[in-house]
């Protein structure tokens, strides 16, 4: 046997995470990473310690060790680059190595384990095999995932074909039907039939629709159609509207199935800021975005949340391109929930020491013009105390068939302020509701048939409204899921910059801060 166990173990000996290849009780692994801190060699450079029965090699792991233990015949080379192996999934696989992050990926770094070692022995493997094994990827299963993905396509293709193909029928049964109503035109139905129409409902204007040209007759078809009264079909889609308004058949059936003109498929740019106030940028201009996403639960309590932010850094004056920015201390505590990332030619964050975002080589200088991304950070959970806005919606139905909703919100995050907040609750289908009280304006969206209450300011100062109507229907999952959006100013993290000085002299600088937020989902459900 060469590899007994393979374990992550914290610098006082207790145990993290170990996967045993050689059956051993766990009272024996916890004996033997207890007592691995005493036989560590002082001033050392080396990373192998031994007992009287088994061999340890190790690597410090940040705060933690990674270690082998093997017994005293292995080959210690062989087991050198085992561990380095061993480390190198654990960083590859961890965005930390902490002790809560290791233990929540745990199954997957055991798993990993298993792939390196087999009852002892190194597999010949790299860390890109581990990596593609975990990955469990099946080119099959892609390929048929195309086939499906195609096979859909081509469903939806064919309907809309068919769909054309329907509409264009039920349009020359329209016009047949309304030739075969002018009844004693003497234009005799002809091709298009339908300049009878404007002699029988409109008789003193006969004589010129007789000597009219086909152009102005296709003009004066639309009233023409809107006394006939005819409902051959059900009811017109836009597309037959359309059709109507342009004259019927001066489209053919080419020009209705080919795709609208590019200029009026392109959409307005959104617009991240809203109603944010303007910033006067400095020679020193730092801009914080920040994207939410979260589903509440209509009982209470929170499904999911993901905060994805990011930090930019634009300088403008070369004289300040040698610079350090010290973070203020966050105004809420995520812990380790949060997890940074810095660029790559950022400096790390010392753990226990202040935050500073600042480049590794002294000597370089922070790029002049244009803006650069320092720092990310990412939070992802069920931790109810970090929503920024709590969403309270109650529907309470009544015996008379209707239902009363009432609905709340309240700022839970005094860093931020809301700006053009958007509280949607859809609405049944047909009903429309009466507002005896209101708190904000409120609007009706068509395109959802949603009652969309409108907020354009929730401050720490003014942090709660209310809402309330009535409306027909009394089944309350209809006003599920209640979408909220809004942009907002300042950090739900509470990352902010507390200062800008040069690296040379330590002087310090003036600077500027944008902060932005912005909802990418936010649901009641």
């Amino acid at each position: 046997m060469v590899v007994l166990a393979a374990s992550i173990c914290t610098k006082g000996g207790k145990a993290v995470l170990s996967r045993q290849f050689h059956p051993m009780t766990r009272a024996r692994i916890e004996s033997l990473l207890a007592s691995f801190p005493k036989v560590i060699p002082t001033n050392s450079q080396h990373t192998i310690a031994e007992t009287s029965d088994v061999r340890f090699v190790y690597q410090p792991l940040e705060d933690l060790y990674i270690l082998l233990i093997t017994n005293k015949a292995s080959n210690i080379l062989q087991d050198i680059e085992t561990l380095h192996l061993f480390a190198r999934v654990v960083s590859d696989m961890c965005r930390s190595a902490d002790e809560r992050e290791i233990q929540r990926n745990s199954f997957e770094l055991l798993s990993a384990f298993d792939e390196i070692v087999s009852l002892g022995y190194r597999e010949q493997v790299n860390l890109m095999q581990v990596r593609s094994v975990l990955e469990m990827e099946s080119h099959e299963e892609k390929i048929q995932d195309i086939i499906a993905r195609n096979k859909e396509a081509e469903a939806k293709e064919e309907l809309k074909r068919r769909a054309r193909q329907l509409e264009m029928q039920r349009r020359e049964q329209q016009k047949r039907a309304a030739a075969g109503g002018g009844g004693s035109s003497y234009l005799g139905g002809g091709v298009t039939g339908y300049s009878a129409l404007p002699q029988r409902f409109e008789a003193p204007e006969a004589p010129a629709a007789r000597t009219a040209s086909p152009a102005p007759a296709s003009s004066t078809r639309g009233p023409a159609f809107k006394g006939s009264g005819m409902k051959l079909g059900s009811k017109k889609t836009k597309q037959a509207e359309l059709i109507d308004a342009l004259g019927g058949e001066a489209l053919s059936v080419e020009e209705i199935s080919a795709p609208p003109t590019p200029a009026l498929e392109v959409a307005a740019p959104k617009d991240t800021r809203g109603s944010l106030p303007s910033i006067n940028a400095e020679s020193v201009h730092v801009v914080i975005k920040e994207q939410i996403s979260l589903s509440l639960m209509r009982e209470g309590g929170l499904k999911s949340m993901e905060l994805k932010g990011d930090m930019n850094l634009q300088v403008s004056d070369p004289s300040l391109a040698h610079i350090k920015l010290a973070l203020a201390p966050p105004t809420t505590d995520f812990g380790s929930d949060l997890q940074f990332k810095q660029h790559p030619h950022v400096a790390k964050f010392i753990p226990g020491q202040e935050k500073i975002v600042a480049l590794k080589d002294p000597s370089r200088a922070f790029p002049v013009g244009q803006a650069l991304a320092v720092l990310k950070w990412r939070y992802a959970g069920k931790d109810e105390s970090y929503v920024p806005l709590s969403i309270n919606c109650w529907p309470s139905p009544s015996n008379d068939g209707t239902c009363e909703v009432n609905i709340e919100y309240e700022l839970e995050n005094e860093n931020v302020t809301l700006h053009d907040v958007i509280i949607s609750i859809p609405l049944p289908a047909g009903s429309y509701p009466t507002v005896p009280a209101q708190s904000g304006a409120w609007t009706i969206n068509s395109s959802t048939h949603s009652l969309d209450w409108t907020i354009p300011l929730i401050t720490p100062e003014d942090r709660s409204g209310s809402f309330e109507f009535t409306v027909g229907g009394d089944d309350i999952s209809t006003f599920f899921p209640v979408k909220v959006s809004f942009v907002g100013q300042g950090s739900i993290a509470g990352v902010s910059v507390a200062s800008v000085n040069r690296v040379d002299n330590g002087e310090e600088a003036v600077f500027s801060t944008d902060s932005v937020i912005n909802t990418e989902e936010y649901l009641v459900i």
